[in-house]
């Protein structure tokens, strides 16, 4: 009898259930959730965790992070970058193909990523594969290996090892997802040459010239051909970092249809505005880029409303040489927003002025990303049978974002210096505590995650 005994529990007046938030106890054993039992358990046989009224969360997921080891590790890397997502309440990644060297796009590129992660896994982390140009004879094999899903860029990545594909090449490719019924993902801009680019060339540290250069017309029409393919194929097709709100009518008309079209945000977009950026700042530089705040304000409703499926980080960072932090050249810096330990209070300090509620951030930043990855049955729920994959925070608490509290590799952020609200307290992974108040245990505890 004594075997059937949890390994301890914890006690919060603010879990938040699928059923919503309660005042509970979550029993845990062997890394797995055994009940959830309304209020305050009394025990002598097994530890009980007591955290009053701080909020007890599902760990959060993010599906959108550049973690470039193995090839451009000064850039980030498996050991930085995993630590930095369990002080953010993170508990499972999922790395994009590139920018690391060799990028991912083929069983070989696989092995070598997943080589490189050896004891260095802070959290969970899966894979996704990429389709370039030259690789489709090899999508087969990248995905009987286990990537979760393929990545594509319909416009230049950055990374010349990376290059964009075009319609033809993705039909090529959604021939072999199609048969494995494994998710397209699409960094959706389709880029053609027009007045704002020659603007911004002239006027390379103008934060509006960039806004301009990179118009939402690019991504309504690549969301237009997504769409298109995502029909012809009746395959799932998914939409990675939308910032332009006004792509929303016809992502809205695609789900009427019931097609398996799915899309995400980012912190960035959400918080920021292009209004208050300032001229010259390149660390506020992503793309697509970060809009206006009447087309954010409609991100947020997207979200209220489903059109937009969830939030993740597309943690995309570089040394400070290649974000030309100094020059504050905007056209030379490297695009891409650091923020991976941030992310949690980044949303819920935006989310409280937009009216969306604690566990509505559970859902945006946690269940619906395990869906979307296949871990629904698993992960994402604090419900009996899922992974203690959990998170400990206080909405309540301020704090400002210093660099010196920063886990990831390098210490540059545009939310240096932002107030924001709820702080991460204690992460725990498979029933473990893994962080508390700055904390890590010692060892790696985190999995590699590879599709069944």
């Amino acid at each position: 009898m004594k075997n059937e005994l949890p390994d301890f529990a914890i006690h919060s007046t603010c879990v938040v259930t699928p059923e919503g938030i309660k005042n509970a106890t979550v029993l845990i054993k062997d890394g797995i959730i055994t009940d959830v039992v309304e209020g305050k358990i009394k025990v002598t046989d097994f530890p009980l965790e007591e955290v009053g009224d701080l909020v007890l969360m599902p760990g959060l997921i993010d599906s959108h992070v550049h973690i470039n080891e193995p090839g451009r590790t000064e850039w980030e890397g498996f050991e930085t970058m995993t630590k930095a997502a369990l002080a953010g309440g993170i508990t499972t990644l999922v790395d994009m193909p590139l920018n690391s060297s060799p990028v991912t796009i083929s069983a070989k590129t696989f092995q070598d990523k997943l080589k490189a992660t050896e004891g260095k896994l802070y959290c969970n982390c899966g894979f996704w594969g990429g389709i370039v140009p030259s690789n489709a004879d090899k999508l087969e094999e990248l995905i009987d290996a286990g990537v979760l899903g393929i990545k594509a860029f319909l416009t230049h990545s950055g990374i010349d090892e990376f290059p964009n594909v075009t319609l033809a090449d993705l039909k090529k490719g959604m021939a072999v997802m199609t048969k494995h019924h494994i998710p397209l993902l699409a960094h959706a801009e389709l880029d053609e040459m027009h007045e704002g680019i020659t603007a911004f060339e002239k006027n390379p540290t103008s934060y509006m010239a960039y806004l301009n250069s990179r118009p939402k017309v690019w991504e309504d029409k690549a969301v237009e051909m997504m769409i298109a393919l995502c029909e012809e194929f009746k395959s799932p097709v998914h939409i990675v970092h939308l910032s332009s709100a006004d792509a929303l009518p016809q992502i809205k008309a695609a789900r009427a249809k019931g097609l398996p079209l799915t899309v995400e945000t980012c912190p960035q977009y959400l918080y920021f505005c292009a209004e208050e950026i300032p001229d010259g700042n390149t660390l506020f530089k992503c793309a697509p880029p970060i809009r206006e705040r009447a087309n954010n304000d409609k991100l947020w409703q997207a979200l209220k409303d489903g059109t937009i499926d969830f939030v993740v980080t597309d943690h995309s960072p570089a040394t400070p040489d290649l974000k030309k932090i100094e020059s504050g050249n905007l056209k030379e810096a490297w695009g891409g927003i650091a923020s991976i330990q941030f992310s949690l209070p980044v949303v819920w300090t935006a989310a409280k002025k937009s009216g969306v509620t604690i566990s509505e951030i559970a859902a945006l930043m946690s269940t619906h990303v395990a869906k979307f990855i296949g871990l629904e049955h698993s992960k994402g729920k604090i419900q009996k049978g899922y992974d203690a994959d959990l998170v400990v925070w206080n909405p309540e608490q301020n704090f400002t974002v210093k660099a010196s509290d920063i886990q990831y590799r390098h210490k540059i952020s545009p939310y240096v210096g932002e107030e924001l609200s709820g702080v991460v307290k204690q992460t725990y992974l498979g029933g473990k505590r893994v962080y508390e108040n700055g904390n890590f245990i010692p060892l790696p505890q985190g999995k590699i995650i590879r599709r069944k």
